[in-house]
């Protein structure tokens, strides 16, 4: 994993924004994917020398001036901005906002019987570790056949990283390896114990297809999205997915799917077997 978050951050963001969402002439000899260096610092009001210090890590502590400049130069989005401050509190080595507190594992009832309530759809808890805690019938129809439930404590990052059926279950197996990475460097990552010892884990496991993703993407996973399935026995289906966080005392995620569309919608259906309609496509 990447020492320097903060700087991989601000250097894919850079990236990221065309020169002419900021009026600059694109220009036929730019080599630089999106922003050069100095044009950030241009619209930022800081130094090149700066945004250099900044991105290669040798300059850890931009004050929040600096940060709200480089925020709205960069056109980042409020979860972005949120992010970025993390960042650049949890710069020092060993600092964790949860301390030394381990992943959570525990289920409120009130949990649970949201999950109850949630039937038919899929749906299924997870805390920073990805591992599943808790999940609705649904979601167990849909998962099961496809090894996402093996083991004592399954995992979502394991599965996909480690289990020969992941490319198969998952026809966008880049995408979904993406997601759950970006999931796992989200808040303190590597710095807190447990999600390091999982890192160090999957590194050694997988090798280059997680320790790649750990050098070059940032902790910032998608809060909803489509991910496509191939299922055994209804084929494949297409899902919507919302992840909705709970508080940070519970330190856990729920992630609702629904149907992308009316074949995916029949599927279910016939995976739950219920009655034509009981999920609709969104």
């Amino acid at each position: 994993m990447s020492d320097n978050e903060l700087g991989l951050f601000l250097r894919l963001r850079r990236e990221a924004v065309t020169p002419a969402k900021v009026g600059l002439p694109a220009g036929p000899r730019r080599r630089t994917p999106g922003l050069r260096r100095a044009e950030l610092a241009t619209l930022a009001g800081v130094s090149v020398e700066y945004v250099t210090r900044l991105e290669q890590g040798r300059d850890r502590r931009p004050s929040v001036q600096v940060l709200a400049a480089l925020a709205d130069a960069l056109f980042l989005t409020p979860g972005e901005r949120v992010h970025l401050h993390r960042l650049a509190k949890g710069a020092d080595p060993g600092f964790s906002c949860r301390g030394g507190t381990g992943p959570n594992r525990a289920v409120r009832p009130t949990v649970r019987a949201l999950l109850e309530r949630l039937e038919p759809a899929p749906a299924v808890l997870v805390n920073r570790l990805s591992e599943i805690l808790a999940c609705t019938d649904g979601y167990r129809r849909l998962a099961e056949p496809l090894g996402l439930l093996d083991g004592v404590r399954p995992s979502l990052a394991r599965f996909v990283f480690t289990d020969p059926r992941a490319r198969t279950v998952y026809p966008d197996w880049d995408t979904v390896a993406d997601e759950q990475v970006a999931a796992l460097k989200e808040g303190p990552g590597q710095t807190d114990v447990h999600v390091g010892t999982l890192m160090d884990e999957l590194t050694v496991s997988s090798g280059e297809p997680f320790a790649r993703r750990l050098r070059t993407l940032p902790g910032l996973p998608r809060a909803n999205g489509v991910v496509r399935m191939a299922h055994p026995q209804v084929g494949e289906v297409r899902l919507a997915y919302e992840m909705l966080g709970l508080p940070a005392d519970d330190d856990q995620q729920l992630v609702v799917h629904l149907p992308a569309d009316d074949a995916s919608a029949a599927a279910l259906d016939r995976l739950t077997g219920r009655r034509p309609g009981a999920l609709r496509a969104v």
